[in-house]
């Protein structure tokens, strides 16, 4: 079984790229939290497809409608936004869904429902004489199911089954920004080649506070591709729209960021935070890397340069990136994932059938990112989220339960 988190906080997903629907159901969460669904929806917003003209032409409103694990005494406000309405048997069916209520610590549910499907343009990887495009999962699910694999824009392989991984994730966020005032955000620091100068951990590195860091993801809702460069996201712009015009595609690097974290989080072994969060930020589709704090640039210093200085308010940089043995120490979290360019592209290419005939491949139709990096903050954001909620939740299932969490005096 697939799941993000767990076993205190915990989100399973089901659902096809082209199917009626994606579902979520969110395990472990504690009781007495407000959700209102208009907080929810911003978060799919950023990752929905046709969000940004960067991204892919498939658009799709993507708007969450929770279906349980969410009550209040007044019903009308519990009720007050989203209808469902089905046909069956020639019967329609309608009833709604919970716009804004508290968590009831039992299962959350929610669907996002899929509306923007062009099936006929996967006709091409049918059958076991269906083509394999380079870089996709079609001919290792194929092989693995027995042929028994929805292949319509990908299946459950597809960047739309992170529907589930944001809305598992903004209910983390929610509750964590509650607890402990946490904030996170993200910026694409790489296009190809073209590098950033300026960094997100340096922009939040000396101050947490909310309304910075609310300026910080307005300026990069605003850039070109979100980006706290705006120079660069500019020149990133211009770059991807010429490569789509080529037929070819952008690897890209995000970097993640979480403020407001509480230290003392994780297990300094096979529960290390470190190892769970390059795992879930790592693992995500079409990543290909996952750095924390400094990542790759340790390398090259001594332990002089590298250690970060502590006096008694707290560490005085952050090279760790938020973690020590696996443990948060209350500094940023910080993380960089790399990504691949996007493995569907316009140009001929070798491939083979999924009988392993040999062909010249070249793509009929279909719609894609001409670099994933830039939808992929948002789902960085919540799956760090996720972890870290889960975190929380360890540590107060510990003999520090109902311990106040933290470590320097400030």
């Amino acid at each position: 079984m697939e799941i993000l988190g767990g076993p205190h906080y915990a989100v399973a997903g089901a659902g096809e790229s082209h199917g009626p629907a994606v579902t979520t159901i969110i395990h472990g969460c504690p009781p007495g939290y407000r959700i209102r669904r208009s907080e929810v929806q911003p978060f799919l917003d950023r990752r929905r497809p046709g969000g940004n003209k960067h991204g892919t032409p498939r658009n799709e409103k993507d708007k969450v409608v929770f279906l349980s694990g969410l009550f209040r005494d007044d019903i009308d406000q519990l009720l007050s936004g989203s209808t469902l309405s089905v046909e069956v048997d020639g019967a329609s069916y309608q009833t709604e869904g919970y716009e804004d209520g508290f968590t009831t610590g039992e299962p959350i549910a929610a669907m996002v429902l899929s509306t923007s499907k062009k099936s006929g343009d996967y006709t091409q990887f049918t059958g076991p004489g269906g083509e394999v495009r380079p870089g996709h999962t079609d001919l290792v699910k194929f092989h693995q199911s027995k042929g028994f694999v929805d292949i319509r824009g990908g299946g459950r392989s597809s960047y739309r089954s992170t529907i589930s991984d944001v809305v598992g994730g903004s209910v983390a966020r929610i509750l964590l920004r509650e607890m402990f005032g946490t904030r996170l955000v993200s910026s694409i620091t790489q296009v190809g080649a073209l590098k950033a100068n300026k960094r997100l951990c340096d922009v939040l590195q000396a101050s947490s506070a909310a309304d910075q860091v609310d300026a910080v993801q307005r300026q990069l809702d605003e850039a070109e591709i979100p980006s706290v460069d705006t120079d660069f996201a500019s020149e990133a712009g211009e770059l991807i729209k010429e490569t789509r015009k080529r037929g070819d595609s952008l690897g890209a690097a995000v970097e993640v960021v979480a403020v407001g974290v509480p230290p003392l989080l994780g297990q300094p072994l096979y529960q290390s935070l470190k190892v769970r969060l390059m795992g879930a930020l790592g693992g995500l589709n079409a990543a290909q890397s996952c750095e924390i704090g400094s990542g790759m640039d340790v390398i090259e210093r001594v332990g002089s340069e590298n250690n970060d200085p502590i006096r008694h308010d707290g560490y005085q940089s952050n090279t760790h990136g938020g973690l020590l043995g696996g443990i948060t120490t209350g500094s940023p979290l910080v993380a960089r994932v790399g990504f691949k360019p996007t493995s569907t592209i316009n140009l001929p290419q070798k491939s083979v059938t999924k009988d392993l005939s040999d062909i010249d491949f070249e793509l009929a139709k279909g719609r894609h990112d001409p670099c994933v990096g830039v939808r992929a903050g948002v789902t960085l954001e919540s799956r760090m989220a996720i972890e870290l909620l889960n975190a929380v939740l360890a540590y107060q299932a510990t003999a520090h339960a109902g311990d106040a969490i933290r470590l320097f005096d400030r």
